[in-house]
């Protein structure tokens, strides 16, 4: 099995984000319309995103994954709905934001050169 690094558990946080996104309409019943659909689908995107990102990493998935949960937060305001959805939407919209950027932050950290010493 490979390595389990910290890009991984941030794409498993990501895909149970993904995954609480795509269910949350049943478990909170949300109105059917805008904010159903807009839960069914970035739920589904990423979840899609964090199972390519766990089989074959790739800097564009997270770079989708930053967009589509920057559209999770402010889709309430977009869409115009209110409630319980707004709430879950901000909540794993940020979630999936950060952890996203968090995953770009790590990838251009460039961990200082050591020289040999002696």
């Amino acid at each position: 099995m490979s390595e389990w690094t910290n890009a991984r558990f941030c794409d498993i946080a990501n895909l149970i984000l993904g995954a609480i996104l795509f269910f949350s309409p049943w478990i909170f019943s949300f109105a059917p319309g805008a904010e159903s659909q807009n839960a069914y689908i970035s739920g589904v995107i990423i979840v899609v995103l964090s199972i390519a990102a766990l089989a074959a990493f790739t800097i564009w998935e997270e770079w989708v994954n930053l967009i589509v949960g920057i559209w999770v937060l402010i889709s309430p305001w977009v869409l115009k709905f209110q409630g319980t959805a707004m709430t879950v939407s901000v909540v794993i919209g940020i979630r999936v934001a950060v952890i996203a950027a968090i995953e770009l932050w790590m990838m251009y950290q460039r961990p200082p050169h050591r020289t040999a010493a002696g």
